[in-house]
């Protein structure tokens, strides 16, 4: 009995309903999935020709054009009309913004912007809003190049200028792709079948890998030109052969990627008419065995300064899904939640991954810049703090973090605006020796 995601106004369930509901969903047990959650989707930084107001109005336009592409999943957002408006007023949906000076002396702005205002200033524009519950796709690239075929992998070898560039891209995008590991590269019949596109042993290959949809990339070079064909499984996308070209890796890499966010967000991107003005999220909680445990996770959230409604939306053994309706930004609500001792965060669905390998999702960016908290006051490089010096990134950075959800859930998450929260839900509250919780 899910709640409609177009319903911004939540009724808890009726006890003899509730209990029917838990013992129907206790008897399911799903097949694993593999739904990552792309952070720092709303960060972004961008070169500016100093500090003074004039230089960062045009960086804050610039960085939320980008923000608005890989959010809508697609560049002709920028095209729309009354965009320019809204690049216009990009200072009022910062959440913080901060100079950074680079090793060679530029100087790069560093922002954060709010998704919930992101996604209305989209919405007011009539584009669609793409959530940060991404598709992970494990891609499997045969490069050939002066006659030599090679696998493209994740962790470093032959392929690093093409793991490169394909990184750069997605990270650009905001969309997840993983590359198999080094072990892989051996295998020659493996290799042949990527290059003819035949799925059956890729398929195989893939069993352990963590993934949504299988990539199977070709890549070749004729007349000064470079061509990518690719075949996904999965995500029931189109299967046949689609294909880019272009002059550089690196432009080769950016086409391709661009090509598959549009194709991605074509299929799971919000129409403007559905975000409405009253944002929800998805609140996972382990360890609730009970009416009561709903209860009481549910009054203990209903009192929290942001939330506006809690409901049941799913139940699976003794996880709870919660639809919360909430007013502000997501990163005001995850602070609320976070002082009180009964949520505790469910390990691993914060931290950051590192190497870039189908094995780990990750993020094949590097430091993450510019995330803090929502109500922080915006960081004024001209009210004090000057220019900072840092080693600049050459991208923004990402962490996917795993969903461990079933492949219906997958769809609900890929579907929604804004990430999944994980908890555990501890009935008793911890003190602290100070008496607090």
């Amino acid at each position: 009995m899910p709640i409609s995601d177009q319903n911004p106004v939540f009724k808890p369930l009726p006890a003899l309903w509730l209990a029917l509901f838990f013992m129907l969903m206790l008897t399911m047990v799903p097949a694993p999935a593999a739904a990552v959650t792309v952070s720092g989707l709303y960060t972004v930084d961008v070169p500016v020709s100093g500090s003074g107001q004039n230089a960062l109005a045009q960086g804050y336009a610039d960085g939320l054009a980008r923000v608005f592409v890989r959010i809508s999943g697609t560049r002709d957002v920028l095209a729309l009309d009354g965009v320019q408006a809204v690049l216009a007023d990009a200072e009022s949906l910062l959440l913080s913004y901060q100079v950074l000076r680079g090793d060679d002396g530029e100087s790069r702005l560093s922002m954060a912007f709010g998704a919930v205002g992101v996604n209305r200033a989209l919405a007011s524009i009539d584009a669609p809003v793409w959530g940060a519950n991404r598709p992970l796709t494990l891609a499997w690239v045969a490069v050939e190049d002066r006659g030599v075929r090679r696998l493209v992998t994740g962790d470093g070898g032959a392929g690093t200028v093409w793991s490169s560039a394909f990184a750069r891209a997605a990270s650009e995008r905001g969309l997840p792709v993983v590359l198999p590991t080094a072990e892989f590269s051996s295998d020659r019949e493996l290799l042949s079948d990527i290059w003819g596109q035949f799925t059956g042993r890729v398929r195989k290959a893939s069993d352990g890998l963590k993934h949504d949809v299988l990539a199977l990339v070709r890549v070749s070079r004729s007349g000064g030109k470079w061509r990518a064909g690719w075949v996904f499984e999965g995500a029931n996308l189109n299967s046949s052969e689609e294909s880019v070209s272009a002059d550089t890796r690196e432009a080769l890499a950016e086409a391709l990627v661009n090509r598959w966010a549009e194709l991605y967000a074509g299929r799971y991107a919000v129409a403007a008419g559905e975000v409405g003005d009253l944002p929800q999220i998805d609140i996972v909680l382990r360890g609730v065995t009970s009416i009561s445990g709903y209860g009481k996770a549910s009054q203990v959230l209903e009192g929290l300064t942001p939330v506006v409604n809690v409901g049941a939306s799913r139940v699976k053994g003794d996880q709870l899904t919660l639809r919360v309706a909430f007013s502000g930004e997501l990163d005001q609500l995850k602070r609320y939640i976070a002082l009180d001792s009964r949520f505790v965060p469910v390990e691993g669905e914060t931290q950051e991954a590192a190497p870039d390998s189908a094995k780990t999702p990750t993020t094949p960016a590097g430091t993450e810049l510019g995330q803090t908290d929502s109500d922080e006051p915006k960081t004024d490089p001209e009210g004090g703090a000057g220019e900072v010096s840092v080693n600049a990134p050459e991208q923004d950075g990402f962490s996917y973090q795993p969903s461990p959800v079933d492949e219906q859930e997958a769809e609900q998450a890929f579907e929604s605006l804004y990430q999944v929260l994980y908890y555990r839900w501890q009935p008793a509250p911890v003190i602290d020796k100070d008496g607090g919780k």
